[in-house]
């Protein structure tokens, strides 16, 4: 195996999550050229693993941007093809990319679709997605080495960053939560008043500052929490950092938060993958996905009774049932326990 492609284009965690197995790949094949195909917007996660010789970024969506990658990767001729998408772009990829050998990650589609549609559990067990992603290649020896996925950052961002947080004065306050309320999808967003809650107490009980993780899209819905919690603590315990910092210096500041409480989101990933202490709550899915944080010093808190559930393996814009059980039934108490039992 000389050289070597992982086909995985988005989204956020997923492509967190794929960490586990390039780092495998690499004691596997110390001296192999080992490449990483991703949608342009996501590259930064990639960009600075050292396990990776180099990040092929697919830019733009359309038809001859898909053909000029095509060409890429036919002409690297490679070895081995690992396609983690296992989507129609990924696959004409795979058809057309002359790789000698190529395997496909096995997303357990027909147990998924049947716990959705008739909540029946055909799941040969909760088997997180790093797994998944490690199975495709067990054929040419690749183990996991039983430490959870991780991202990298540049020196420089860090350093940005040291400088950024000077501003919120820590040192008065004894704890440093993060927050992540946002999700892409609706159902798996915890409510909103419920974070403000949260958050009120945080900062009054245990002298918190409340950093509001999110992205561009969330910045307004982060800025309102932000200042909610502000206006029922009466000080500045929170500060929104959505949509004003980049993707990697989100990652750089989650690393002055000794917690984190997030929805099942990309942020959630993130969290686990800089070893933070996590607090992730799930609504419309479940773990049998296999997108559940697994360290040890993280806790899911779910509303494990409702019939309903999972209704979705990505989320809904809406509660199909409209009385959103799944989340209703996640009561700020419940969080609370967890935050406590991982202080």
């Amino acid at each position: 195996m000389n050289k070597i492609l992982i086909i995985r284009f988005s989204s956020l965690g997923d492509i967190v999550l794929t960490s586990p197995l390039v780092r495998s790949l690499r004691a596997q094949f110390p001296f192999a050229q080992i490449d990483f195909l991703v949608k342009e917007a996501y590259a930064d996660l990639v960009k600075f693993n050292p396990n990776l010789s180099s990040v092929i970024e697919m830019r733009r969506d359309d038809w001859d941007e898909l053909q000029t990658v095509v060409n890429q990767v036919q002409a690297e001729k490679y070895d081995l093809l690992v396609d983690l998408h296992n989507s129609l772009r990924s696959r004409y990829i795979r058809v057309l990319s002359k790789a000698h050998r190529k395997v496909v990650v096995n997303k357990r589609a027909v147990a998924r679709f049947m716990l959705v549609n008739f909540k029946r559990n055909f799941y040969d067990g909760i088997v997180p997605v790093t797994e998944r992603y490690l199975e495709s290649c067990a054929s040419f020896g690749v183990r996991g080495d039983g430490n959870g996925p991780e991202v990298f950052i540049p020196e420089q961002t860090i350093e940005t960053m040291a400088a950024y947080v000077s501003k919120f004065k820590f040192e008065r306050y004894k704890i440093i939560i993060g927050l992540a309320p946002s999700a892409k999808h609706f159902t798996k967003r915890w409510l909103p008043e419920r974070f403000i809650e949260f958050g009120a107490y945080a900062a009054k009980e245990l002298n918190a500052k409340l950093l509001i993780f999110g992205g561009n899209e969330d910045a307004t819905e982060c800025e309102d929490i932000s200042q909610m919690i502000n206006m029922q603590v009466g000080a500045s315990a929170s500060e929104n950092v959505a949509g004003k910092i980049s993707l990697l210096e989100s990652i750089a500041l989650l690393d002055y938060c000794e917690l984190v409480v997030s929805n099942d989101s990309g942020m959630m990933h993130l969290a686990q993958a800089r070893n933070r202490n996590l607090v992730a709550i799930f609504g419309s899915t479940v773990k049998e996905f296999g997108f559940f944080p697994t360290t040890s010093n993280s806790k899911v808190v779910e509303a494990e009774n409702v019939p309903c559930r999972p209704c979705s393996h990505i989320g809904r814009e809406e509660c199909p049932k409209m009385h959103f059980h799944c989340m209703n039934s996640v009561r700020v108490e419940e969080v609370v326990r967890a935050v406590n039992s991982l202080l």
